[in-house]
């Protein structure tokens, strides 16, 4: 496995990891949104644990970047 291969399955592995807690936040949001409002769909519910994962996915990769920045 070349450099850039590792490389490439370390920053897959961790933004699926951050989607996976990003995930997991949507969802209680999601399920306090129904509770709280007694009139949310399934639909709703599903987008916000949707975007949850999306931004989970996207902060931890954003993370791993400026970690793995070169020192100056």
């Amino acid at each position: 496995m070349t450099e850039n291969e590792k490389d490439t399955a370390k920053a897959a592995a961790i933004t699926s990891a951050g989607a996976g807690v990003g995930g997991a936040g949507g969802a209680t949001v999601g399920v306090l949104e129904l509770a709280a409002k007694g009139v949310a769909t399934a639909l709703s519910a599903s987008v916000v644990i949707g975007l949850g994962a999306a931004a989970g996915g996207a902060f931890a990769y954003g993370v791993y970047r400026w970690l793995k920045k070169p020192k100056s």
